[in-house]
């Protein structure tokens, strides 16, 4: 099996804001292979975000390829990266993106359900998913009753069952305390024995060092830095 499944080609990306055009990312190239648990880190406004939502298909570059797969994301049509982001891609935002009117056990079935599972099989096992983050005693709670890093642990449970090959991270410790940081951290790392990609957008340069390697968004480049 490939390990490369993530390719970047001279990936560029701007905006236009009234009439003036501003580059985020200029001509990256990358090659990430699996098994890697990477940290990024760059100042706010530096671009960590629009990476990880051009990587997560919820942005189009303005130049360049993105090969997932080996499939460029942009000859794809709708259906085709619906699929992809549905079966190979998980995202854990910040603000963890849970669904308020859904419990615990609810939302980490969710991946299953929306792919056609039943609903017995796929809540029989996000409940194992939820005892592996230890939320085993919090399944049928709602998102406003758990505490921040619950709430993140449910988002990591629910990017764990849907066993995509790759995993993007936004600053998914920047609201939590240095305990739940470190804690949210861990089941990450645990995650490189299941052979997946493992980007993690971050400020937090001691959790950045616990990575595999760092790479450093500065000017619209990005490079290989140490922390």
């Amino acid at each position: 099996m490939n390990k490369k499944i993530l390719e970047i080609n001279n990936l560029s990306k701007h905006f236009e804001n009234n009439g003036s055009k501003i580059s985020v990312l200029n001509n990256i190239n990358l090659k990430i292979e699996t098994g890697n648990v990477i940290a990024i880190i760059g100042p706010s406004g530096s671009g960590k975000s629009t990476f990880l939502h051009l990587i997560s298909l919820l942005d189009m570059p303005s130049k360049g390829k993105i090969k997932i797969l080996g499939k460029s994301i942009t000859d794809l049509s709708d259906n085709e990266k619906n699929k992809l982001i549905r079966e190979h891609i998980s995202i854990i935002f910040q603000n963890n993106n849970l669904l308020s009117d859904f419990t615990a056990l609810e939302n980490v079935a969710f991946p299953l359900i929306i792919r056609d599972k039943d609903y017995k099989t796929s809540t029989k096992l996000a409940e194992k998913f939820l005892k592996k983050v230890n939320l085993g005693h919090r399944l049928n709670h709602f998102p406003s009753d758990l505490s921040g890093g619950e709430q993140q642990r449910v988002a990591i449970a629910r990017a764990l069952i849907a066993e995509t090959k790759i995993i993007l991270a936004d600053e998914p410790t920047g609201n939590l305390d240095n305990k739940n940081s470190k804690e949210v951290f861990s089941y990450f790392l645990k995650l490189k024995e299941k052979n997946k990609i493992i980007l993690i957008a971050t400020h937090n340069r001691e959790l950045a060092k616990k990575a595999d390697y760092t790479l450093g968004i500065f000017n619209g480049n990005i490079k290989r830095v140490n922390v």
